[in-house]
């Protein structure tokens, strides 16, 4: 008998639910009907995103955000004054000037605490270039089945629906609407990056257009991985503030007292600091800007990153040439030295060509330079050694120069191999590098063919 009460007393909730869910999001105008795709109204129809000026966000949990926008940037006003992201509010006032009536659910309520806005979840404030008052909208909860939300606007009493999506572009807080850029510089002025993480320090400098490192060892940097790393130090995102002002005597407890990993972005006489400290909430670590007492968290993968060795930041490429802009070539393999030159092509457009100039003069298929200049700088290095103690250096395989620049500049690279490993090395770099065999074989075949 009990059973059977409650499975009656269970029918008449669900059924009173299902009402109200009719009821509800269902309700049209006397004698008008849901508004159609085709039909659909703009809740701010004459509003330009670009032209609005001003926005105050306020949401049920206390946050409330000031936005001006001050010689085309936003900025935050209040509560306290910050840099704000153009790309947040960008979405916040678009979202104002595309958002549209679903439905509209009653023209005069009796009781907004049915919809949720007798005290409404997020209220949007703002004013448009030419505005003397606020426009307002009003959002409240969301319907039952979720899809949509309450709202309203100004102060009109009609009350209609938005679709729920909107509700991550106006549900905004004040840290969601900052901006949350950690380190501030120029990026065209870095000209030094000092790394140091697990009791190793690694050193990199610009030298001309190119990177050079100094520290553990001297040698080229690869562009393309710091260059990455640059972009990464000037794009980090705070994932959240943990206190804006922590004196020096408790960094200790974010582990900031002996940071886990410190890097310096040198900027001609300046530089920016940044430090990472132990692990926080969420897969972020602790970190701060040295020029600030405010500690903030990260994404973990950014301190990976600080702890990669010195060879991620290596140039790779033996030769720095390029099939096209390569002038001439001496390949040196068991005691034969052969020497290619670029030349000119005669007539209107004609190609450039390549001729073997030693031993013995001749025109070369274009085919087979062309794939022997591809195959000498598309080696690459697989890792390096300190030494080259057992690399084969000794009795070079093969020695290759190259000049290329119209002359100006020329690579100069010596190949040794023992058993299947090959190494090669470059002047005054330290150490040897390990390629692919398939590389050097590769080479070789064609250096033969030319050689016929």
């Amino acid at each position: 008998m009990r059973g059977l009460k409650s499975t009656i007393a269970l029918v008449v909730v669900l059924a009173g639910l299902g009402a109200y869910i009719y009821f509800v999001t269902s309700k049209v105008p006397e004698g008008g009907a849901a508004t159609t795709d085709a039909k659909k109204e703009k809740v701010f129809a004459t509003l330009q995103a670009d032209k609005i000026e001003e926005v105050k966000v306020s949401t049920a949990a206390g946050d409330a955000t000031t936005l001006k926008k001050e010689g085309g940037a936003w900025k935050i006003t209040q509560p306290s004054e910050l840099p704000a992201s153009e790309s947040e509010v960008s979405g916040l006032t678009s979202a104002l000037g595309q958002a549209e009536i679903t439905r509209i659910i009653d023209e005069n309520p009796s009781n907004l605490n049915d919809y949720g806005l007798s005290n409404p979840r997020v209220e949007i404030d703002f004013k448009a270039s030419g505005d003397k008052d606020y426009r307002k909208l009003y959002i409240g909860e969301k319907t039952p089945t979720g899809g949509d939300l309450f709202a309203k606007r100004n102060d009109e009493k009609k009350v209609f629906l938005i679709p729920a999506t909107n509700d991550t572009s106006f549900n905004r807080t004040t840290f969601d609407l900052r901006d949350k850029t950690l380190l501030k510089f120029e990026r065209e002025k870095v000209d030094a990056l000092d790394i140091n993480a697990g009791g190793k320090t690694i050193a990199i400098a610009k030298d001309g257009g190119e990177w050079k490192m100094s520290k553990p060892v001297q040698t080229r940097a690869d562009f393309g991985s710091v260059e990455g790393l640059v972009g990464r130090l000037q794009t980090v995102q705070m994932k959240s503030i943990v206190a804006d002002t922590v004196p020096p005597a408790d960094l200790k407890k974010y582990g900031l007292d002996k940071p886990e990993a410190t890097i310096n972005v040198g900027l001609g006489s300046a530089r920016a600091t940044l430090l990472f400290g132990g692990k926080a909430a969420d897969n972020t670590v602790y970190a701060r800007d040295a020029s600030k007492t405010s500690v903030v968290t990260v994404e973990s993968a950014l301190l990976d990153d600080m702890k990669k060795s010195a060879d991620d930041y290596r140039r790779k490429d033996v030769f720095e040439f390029r099939p096209f802009n390569a002038t001439h070539v001496e390949i040196t393999r068991n005691g034969q030295t052969i020497a290619l030159e670029r030349t000119k092509g005669t007539g209107d457009n004609a190609p450039d060509k390549w001729k073997r100039v030693s031993p013995t003069a001749g025109d070369l298929d274009k085919e087979k330079s062309d794939s022997l200049l591809s195959k000498l700088s598309n080696i690459r290095v697989s890792s390096f050694v300190d030494s080259t103690a057992k690399t084969g250096l000794d009795k070079p395989a093969m020695t290759v120069v190259v000049k290329f620049d119209d002359g100006k500049k020329e690579d100069r690279a010596t190949f040794g191999q023992t058993g299947d490993d090959v190494y090669v090395s470059r002047p005054g770099e330290p150490g040897a590098a390990k390629i692919s065999k398939a590389d050097l074989d590769d080479v070789i075949k064609s250096f033969d063919e030319i050689s016929k």
